[in-house]
């Protein structure tokens, strides 16, 4: 049995709530102590209601929630406008476009679980101390909320079984810019102290192995044929997509990374390689690289999958009633 703590910057449904489904499907594998949420995909306020909505969905809604840092520890809007208008486009900024309006989620009310009043990087510190070389911390988001927990606490690090994350680009281009992934690219001073610090394991799930899974229209077709409440939210937040070209795909990033916690067999190819996270700002600002070994922290980088068996998983657990 895996503890997890599932640190997250929200979906409607793809790809955090996906992920977060798929592992609270298995309770035979995976123990969830708690999501914590993190600003990213969007502020913290607007994705918390998505993850209790998720999560009373599932029928998973006594999961506690915590709710974290709601800025990266330096990167800010002002900034990633004036990358922007150096260097050229950021294709995706997250919670620094959105506005300060909550929404409530698919369906048009909010869950009635409300977030915990213990904040994310308490309950971080405290449940690492409760459970001493136990708990795996699943970073789906920018790394914000575990740099602000391990800075506090730095003699905690060596106690944390290990850092599982998905986030970063070792060999391939960024996803919103040609250097950068979208959660390493919101906090990158987060990213870096993180994979510098003294936990035991630290394991990437980057773009490398995330670009060959894309989710294409059969796959979708069939996983909302179900049409169970979970499905009906997959329908919501990536029909319209399919509907308007049949030949598009989605990325399902944080679900790999689920689908390995549940099996690691999927992962057919990974290396041990010194990653750099790059701070400086400028047209490479948020990207990582493979790095010289003797400066940059070694990591697990997860490099190709087993797409069947992924699909299959995720199909499976999707449709589960």
């Amino acid at each position: 049995m895996d503890r997890i703590i599932f640190d997250t910057d929200s979906a409607v449904f793809n790809d955090d709530a996906a992920a977060l489904a798929m592992l609270a499907r298995r309770p035979d594998v995976v123990d969830i102590l708690g999501v914590t949420v993190v600003a990213g995909n969007y502020p913290v306020p607007q994705g918390a209601e998505h993850m209790l909505h998720l999560l009373e969905l599932i029928g998973a809604d006594n999961i506690p929630l915590h709710l974290g840092a709601h800025s990266p520890l330096v990167n800010s809007p002002s900034r990633a406008a004036l990358q922007e208008a150096r260097w050229g486009p950021v294709s995706f900024k997250g919670a620094f476009d959105a506005s300060g309006t909550v929404l409530p989620p698919h369906g048009g009310r909010f869950a009635g679980a409300r977030p915990r009043t213990t904040g994310a990087v308490p309950f971080i510190i405290d449940t690492i101390e409760q459970y001493p070389n136990e708990v795996t911390l699943v970073a789906m988001g920018p790394m914000t909320n575990v740099a602000l927990a391990l800075q506090r606490r730095p003699d905690l690090a060596p106690l944390v079984k290990r850092l599982v994350f998905m986030g970063g680009n070792a060999r391939v281009p960024g996803n919103v810019t040609p250097a950068a992934e979208f959660n390493i690219w919101f906090d990158p001073e987060a990213a870096h102290a993180v994979t510098a610090s003294a936990v035991p394991q630290i394991v990437m799930f980057g773009l490398d192995i995330t670009n060959h899974a894309p989710l294409q229209r059969s796959m979708f077709d069939r996983i909302v044929a179900a049409d169970a409440p979970l499905t009906r939210l997959m329908q919501h937040d990536m029909g319209p997509r399919f509907d308007a070209n049949p030949a598009a795909t989605y990325q399902v990033w944080d679900c790999i990374t689920a689908a390995w916690l549940i099996d690691p067999t999927i992962v057919t190819v990974s290396e041990r390689l010194p990653i750099a996270v790059e701070t400086t700002f400028g047209p490479t600002y948020g990207g990582t690289s493979v790095g010289i070994p003797s400066t940059a922290p070694t990591l697990d980088v997860m490099l190709d999958l087993d797409v069947e068996k992924f699909f299959s998983l995720y199909e499976g657990l999707l449709t589960r009633r």
